[in-house]
């Protein structure tokens, strides 16, 4: 299918940092960094506000549904405006929240301004994929597993820079308006290499509202893509939330050694993602996407059967390596969707709460299904459900 508009983006790429894979990377990297930073100081923020665990669970959901409404607008308002302003935004206002939450005065005011960082990041997150997804199509090359990619390398370093201040005794207040400098700094330099706005925003001549309003972009196969990548979600929020219990409860680990197994895991997903493209590039997504779950589930039922923890370690490694490539691929697929432009933006971010969706209801369900029948079975369960997924599911090869 030919790409429309090709001269333009490329006059305009030297604006627009050049093919736009690297800005559009960075995107992820910093709101990953965001999200990170928020994440690891919600410990602190949980004892100087002196919330019960239940307040800072209703933090947390308030957080997850403005995130999941605020995706609900990113189409149609990408499709109106294009990705770019939307980001550009974002990028700012996100760490202006982020340092706001740090110096938030009370339990009241930290639950809203966290509310209102949920509904940045799940606007960030939406457009950000989006824009990902015109970048990869425009370019005919593959770029999300290096932007997925990003997104882990975030955490790692977020993680990495809570230890470091934790123990030099920095307060809440300052790491987050510290952390927020940075991201806001990276912000304004990143906005303008971005993509211009008129790669995804909805030509004039194009037919009218088709799939752009609030209610567009459910089509069966949008929906069948996001129900696999919920999927995919659950199986990766019971690894990162559970199996660091499963080692403890159920092989007799001590926490020190049990906790390594959300390493293992990520660290296999992170070196997976930075081959992904170019193993995508070469191979094609389908084969890709067909062996990476298939090792995947041999990396669970290694993890769930292996009788020593060092052996479940390896598992879970070699887990994260298979699903690396999974939900990169899967947004890849989605907006293969529509090649024309503007209503990927709309299907991406219908996609885009389906994960989110998974992100939320994984580790439950995990839990309540580990009430019924154990952590082990429950873990095991997944096993069959990635083979499913693997064989089952159906991806077009990126689009010429």
């Amino acid at each position: 299918m030919t790409i429309q508009d090709q001269t333009t983006p490329a006059r305009s790429a030297a604006r627009g940092g050049g093919t736009g894979r690297w800005p559009a990377t960075a995107v992820f990297f910093l709101n990953g960094l965001a999200l990170s930073t928020y994440i690891v100081r919600l410990p602190s923020l949980k004892g100087e506000h002196h919330l019960a665990d239940g307040q800072l669970g209703v933090v947390g959901v308030l957080f997850a549904l403005a995130a999941l409404a605020s995706m609900q607008f990113v189409g149609p308002l990408v499709a109106r405006i294009g990705s770019r302003p939307v980001l550009r935004a974002s990028l700012v206002i996100m760490p202006l929240l982020l340092a706001l939450v740090g110096l938030a005065g009370g339990p009241v005011q930290f639950a809203l301004v966290a509310t209102a960082l949920g509904a940045v990041h799940g606007t960030t997150d939406a457009a950000m994929n989006a824009h990902a997804v015109t970048v990869e199509r425009l370019n005919r090359r593959p770029i999300l597993n290096g932007c997925h990619a990003a997104w882990s390398v975030s955490a790692v370093v977020a993680s990495l820079a809570m230890a470091a201040l934790a123990h030099a005794g920095v307060s809440s207040p300052t790491h987050l308006v510290g952390a927020a400098t940075v991201l806001l700094a990276g912000g304004l330099v990143l906005g303008p290499l971005l993509r211009p706005a008129t790669t995804d925003r909805r030509n004039a001549k194009a037919p009218a509202r088709r799939q752009l309003g609030w209610r567009g972009g459910w089509t069966r196969p949008v929906v069948a893509l996001g129900l696999t990548g919920m999927t995919l979600m659950v199986c990766e929020g019971a690894a990162l939330s559970w199996s660091a219990i499963f080692l403890h409860d159920s092989r007799g680990a001590s926490l020190g050694l049990a906790v390594t197994a959300v390493t293992a895991y990520t660290a296999g997903q992170t070196g997976g993602r930075l081959v992904g493209d170019r193993l995508t590039m070469r191979y094609g997504a389908p084969p890709v996407f067909r062996t990476g779950g298939l090792v995947a589930a041999c990396g669970l039922a290694m993890a769930v059967l292996a009788p020593q923890p060092a052996a479940a370690i390896a598992g879970f490694a070699v887990m994260g390596l298979g699903a690396s490539v999974l939900l990169p691929l899967t947004f890849s697929a989605v907006g293969q969707a529509d090649a024309t432009g503007p209503a990927a933006a709309a299907i991406v971010s219908r996609f885009t709460t389906f994960t989110y969706a998974g992100i939320l209801l994984g580790p439950a369900a995990i839990g309540w299904a580990a009430e019924l029948v154990g952590l082990a079975w429950a873990l095991f369960a997944l096993i069959p459900v990635l083979f499913a997924v693997a064989l089952l599911t159906r991806l077009p090869r990126l689009r010429p």
